[in-house]
């Protein structure tokens, strides 16, 4: 799943081993986030909200962490989605 975080950056996070990682991404790049702790048990519906809490410093009035779609994510990045 990828995720918009209030326009400053876009971030994937994917089940792999039983726990959530997070990838911060760029053009052509996949890094791992090591900040991103989130809770094995989370469900993929409660990753924006869980993410949201982690960066809510971040945020601007009215601002969210939106989940990205594939129409989204091209129009912003310009770039085909995987």
């Amino acid at each position: 799943m990828k995720f918009d975080v209030y326009g400053r950056f876009m971030l994937e996070v994917a089940r792999e081993n039983d726990r959530w990682w997070g990838y911060r991404l760029s053009p052509g790049k996949r890094v791992p986030e090591p900040g991103i702790v989130l809770p094995a048990s989370l469900d993929a519906a409660e990753i924006g909200q869980a993410l949201d809490d982690l960066f809510h410093e971040l945020a601007r009035p009215g601002q969210r962490v939106e989940q990205l779609t594939c129409e989204i994510e091209q129009a912003r990045t310009r770039h085909p989605c995987e």
